[in-house]
Order: structure tokens, then C-alpha cells, then sequence
């Protein structure tokens, strides 16, 4: 998820032409610190801070600052602009020629050059790495050769082949500045893609010691690594060698970890953190934020959702009728209102309302609140047990899962219960070793301005963020012929028609999307929100 990430499919035609667009200006405003650092809220990152292992929200607000890639997206409205790559060409949507700036260095010193972004590449891809980014890579030709399916084609308990090929035979070096990428099949939307960090470049250091690359990062970005303490913060420093037109008119930059968001409001309102992305459900109760913050309110309409994901490996919850029972029995309209106080709006379905391309009530009547007919699949289900709910706590999220638990349980009658997790990290990690011992929440944040972003990586067979293990090959198939489409409305459809599929299975329950409320300190003049739910550090002003 990058500096910034919104809300267009490209097609290849203005893709292939992306232009260096400014994302900020190096000058300082009159009055302004440039000198001062500042703080903001963060949950712990699951894993060492490598981009082509990093997927969560919690590393990734790291990773943002610490690296530039060859595309960012614009923080006003998320369209792609290029960062790194002087440009991007392709005349048929299947190869494509990158040009990468000169000049540019990581923080080490090194200079970052076409070997630096295809050596991460291959890295991040090649399957016994394990990395959590990999199938990012699969459109790329030799992508299943560096990375063989599992047995059962999916990241499930059997041990994958071997790779027959240690790099992406679709990648090439041409010269220090320039390198090739050649897909198996055409994907107009792939150069909008490469704005996520997994795409972002490694220095030779990272290959060299990658444990020292893990204790202390080296990246390209405006801001450079400093330190360390986890369950506590994460300090980074300006770089000021970068070369990037979005250049932090602030020094120091701390991402300060919590365990819950209600003690990092009570910092956030008495001006001891500078910056929280999202306001804590307490502080939306009776709009108490207004009266908290005032004039240091800030607020917009991102581009996330709120669902609940089912671990398809555990019993009962491979039951489809137990989902529609559940998701059905789930009343939105009153949880968004008195939970959120109508911050949230009930979701239809799985792409986001925001999104060109989007279409009302994909998710039919099983996102619909329907006691009568929640009581009939359940009945259908045969299932008589208990069901759990599962989330970090640390993220704001106890009340509203402690109010969907309990719609569950009056709405069927049947035993529910809402079981707590404090740290982001330890969560995540559960999740993705496929440990979780009921339903989950899982909820979601653009990584780019694709309709496909919603659908590929959270629901296709093996891919990066399917943690519940889904898979269905009709839906595989109908992703991968929108992939091939000729133009980007033909790519719509055929997306759209994926979605609906979604509804037979329910792989996950939509809950809601919702207008961001954040909040800012006093010695902030200007922060605004980027599209994506996160701080636009190149608009932050200390006074």
C-alpha cells in the first residue's frame, strides 16, 4: 500500500505514457519547522521491514517513507505519476521497456539502477524465499518456474516443487539504466500496479547480509532508518540526498506503536501524538472528536473496507450456507450508525464504491440483514456449535466486532463470541500460519487504482492476501481472461462478473467502507489524509 495509492484503472495506452508529475514541492512554506519531528500512530509490523515481504498495514506505513518506486500515485487523487522510472513503454501490453532515472543512490550510498529493481524482483518471486508479496509477480513470464504451485494449489501443509529457475525469465537488464519486463500474457493495468512497495528496488547490501539488511534498512526514499524498539517506535530521519520531488519539509519522523488506539487518541487529544490516521470508536461516539479536536480534525473518504474472513480449513466454517447464516444475520445499518455514528456505510459487495467500475448490490441479499432467511441457512447448515469472531484489538475494533457477535447471536440463536488479540503483529502472524481457530476480521486498503486490486489479491487461488486459503477455478478463470482484456472497460466486465461470483461462495463477508476521521496535534499546520488512509507526509507543515 504506497505513498499514496485511488481510484482508475488505466488502460495501457496512458499507462505506457505515465509522466514525472511533481508529487510536492522541496520548498519549505515561510514559517514553517523544517528542523522539527513528529509522531504518529502505527500498530507493530508483522515482519522485518523488506518490501517484498511486507503486505500488512503496519509495516507498510513504514516501508511508504523509507522507499520510492517506479510509480507513485498522486496523494490529491491517487492517479499514477512516475517516480523512479523516467518512463514506461509498451505497444502491446505484454513488454514493456522501463527507463530509470540516474543519479538517484539508497541510503548506503550505493546508486539504485535497473539491476536494483530486478534483483528485488526476482528475489520477492522466487518460491522458497516464502515471501508474502510474491504472487504480485505472477504475470511475469517464468513466474511459475521461480515459483511451482503447492500440490494442492494453494499455501496449504504440503511442501511446494522445487523451482526449476532461480529468476523471472520475463525480466532482463538491458544496461544500468534500462531493463525489460515481458508478461505471459497481455495486463494493461500492470505499470499502474508497480506503485506498491513489494515492487520497490534493494541494494546489493540487502543480498549480501540479509540480516543486517533487516536490522537496519536500507532504502531510497525521502526518509532513511534510524532505529528500533518493538512494541514501542520506529524512528526514521530525513534523508536529505534524495533526489524525488516529494521532498518531507520535517526532519524526524517516529511511528509510535500501540496496543490500542483508545490510549493513542488520549495522546493524540492531549498533543503527545501529532498524528492518528483513525479515530477510535469512543471518540466517533456522540461525535466526541469535535468537541476533542476541534479545528485539528481531519477527515476524508478512503479507500478501505471492513470485512470478515473464514478460514476455509477449519470446520464449520467451509460450510457455505453457516456464511450466507452469518453474513445475513449481521445488522450493518445499526452497528455503522450506533457504533460509527454513520461514519461507516453498510457495504454490497467486495469492490469499493470509490472505484471506476463499481456496481451497487453485487453481494445480493446475503448482504442484506434478513433474520428470516439468516435462520433458514443456518437451519440448512446443520451446524449447532459455537461461533468465534477474532481481531486485534489494537486497531480500534473490539466494539464493533463485540456488536457484530451479538447481532450473530440474537439474530440465530446460537452461542457467539468476540476473542481479542492485542498486538496487530501477533494477529497477522496467526493469519498467515493459517492458525486461526474461527472467523476473522479482515479488513482491506487499496494497494493500487485498480478494480482488479480488489478482487486478485485477496480472493484468487494462492494469492498474497488470500489468508482463508479460498479457491474456486471458475472465479481464476474469469480473473485471468478481465487480465487479457483488450481495453479497460472490456477489463471492467469481465471484473464485475468475477465480483458477482463472489456472492455463490461468500469467501468473505463485506461490512462497510467508510469516511476517514483523523486527528492532528496543534504544532501541525497543515496534515492532510492521502486517499488510502494515511498520512500525506509531503503536506505535513510544523509550525
Amino acid at each position: 500500500m504506497s505513498r499514496a495509492r485511488l481510484v482508475r484503472a488505466v488502460p495501457a495506452v496512458v499507462a505506457a505514457a505515465l509522466v514525472a508529475t511533481a508529487c510536492g514541492t522541496a520548498d519549505a512554506p515561510i514559517g514553517s519547522n523544517t528542523e522539527a519531528g513528529i509522531t504518529i500512530f502505527n500498530t507493530e509490523p508483522e515482519n522485518p521491514l523488506v518490501p517484498g515481504n511486507t503486505t500488512e498495514v503496519g509495516g507498510s506505513r513504514v516501508l511508504d517513507p523509507l522507499f520510492t518506486g517506479l510509480v507513485e500515485y498522486r496523494a490529491e487523487d491517487a492517479q499514477p505519476v512516475n517516480a523512479m522510472a523516467e518512463s514506461i513503454d509498451t505497444t502491446d501490453s505484454k513488454v514493456f521497456t522501463v527507463k530509470v532515472k540516474q543519479g538517484w543512490q539508497f541510503h548506503d550510498g550505493s546508486p539504485v539502477t535497473a539491476k536494483s529493481f530486478v534483483d528485488a524482483w526476482n528475489w520477492t518471486a522466487y518460491g522458497p524465499n516464502a515471501t508474502q508479496g510474491a504472487s504480485f509477480f505472477s504475470q511475469i513470464e517464468g513466474f511459475d518456474a521461480v515459483h511451482p504451485d503447492d500440490p494442492d494449489g494453494a499455501d496449504g501443509p504440503q511442501e511446494a516443487p522445487a523451482p526449476t529457475a532461480e529468476t523471472l525469465s520475463g525480466l532482463e537488464v538491458v544496461d544500468d539504466h534500462t531493463f525489460t519486463i515481458t508478461l505471459s500474457e497481455p495486463f494493461a493495468v500492470f505499470p499502474v500496479t508497480i506503485g506498491y512497495e513489494v515492487f520497490a528496488p534493494l541494494p546489493e547490501a540487502f543480498f549480501k547480509d540479509r540480516k543486517a539488511f533487516e536490522e537496519t534498512p536500507i532504502g531510497n526514499g525521502p526518509f532513511k532508518y534510524v532505529s528500533r524498539a518493538v512494541g514501542t517506535d520506529i524512528k526514521l530521519t530525513r534523508y536529505d540526498d534524495y533526489k524525488g520531488n516529494d521532498k518531507p519539509k520535517f526532519k524526524d519522523l517516529t511511528l509510535k506503536v500501540y496496543q490500542s488506539r483508545e490510549s493513542a487518541y488520549a495522546d493524540l487529544v492531549s498533543n503527545n501524538l501529532d498524528f492518528m490516521e483513525e479515530l477510535p470508536p469512543n471518540a466517533l461516539a456522540g461525535r466526541q472528536y469535535e468537541t476533542d479536536l476541534g479545528e485539528r480534525v481531519v477527515q476524508r473518504e478512503t479507500l478501505n473496507n471492513q470485512t470478515i474472513a473464514f478460514p476455509f480449513y477449519l470446520k464449520p466454517y467451509d460450510n457455505v450456507d453457516l456464511r450466507r447464516a452469518i453474513s445475513m444475520s449481521i445488522n450493518r445499518e445499526e452497528i455503522t450508525q450506533r457504533i460509527f455514528e454513520g461514519s461507516r456505510k453498510p457495504a454490497d459487495g467486495w469492490v469499493h464504491p470509490l472505484m471506476k467500475g463499481y456496481q451497487a448490490g453485487q453481494c445480493g441479499e446475503y448482504c442484506t440483514f434478513n433474520p428470516d432467511k439468516a435462520k433458514a441457512a443456518f437451519a440448512k447448515s446443520g451446524y449447532t456449535g459455537e461461533i468465534v469472531l477474532l481481531s486485534n484489538t489494537d486497531g480500534g475494533h473490539q466494539e464493533w466486532a463485540e456488536a457484530v457477535v451479538n447481532s450473530i447471536k440474537n439474530t440465530l440463536g446460537v452461542e457467539a463470541r468476540f476473542v481479542p488479540s492485542t498486538s496487530f503483529g501477533e494477529f497477522r502472524q496467526k493469519v498467515n500460519g493459517h492458525e486461526m481457530t474461527g472467523m476473522y476480521r479482515a479488513g482491506w486498503i487499496a494497494d493500487y487504482p485498480s478494480i482488479e486490486n480488489w478482487l486478485t489479491p485477496l480472493f484468487r487461488t494462492g494469492a498474497s492476501s488470500n489468508d482463508g486459503l479460498y479457491s474456486n477455478p471458475a472465479f481464476d478463470a474469469k480473473l485471468a481472461e478481465a487480465d487479457k482484456a483488450p481495453s479497460e472497460e472490456a477489463a471492467i466486465k469481465l471484473y464485475l462478473e468475477a465480483e458477482r461470483m463472489l456472492a455463490d461462495d461468500l469467501p468473505s463477508i463485506p461490512l462497510w467502507t467508510q469516511n476517514t476521521i483523523a486527528g492532528k496535534s496543534d504544532r501541525l499546520k497543515v496534515a492532510k489524509l492521502d486517499p488510502f488512509r494515511t498520512l500525506d507526509l509531503n503536506s505535513v507543515e510544523v509550525a
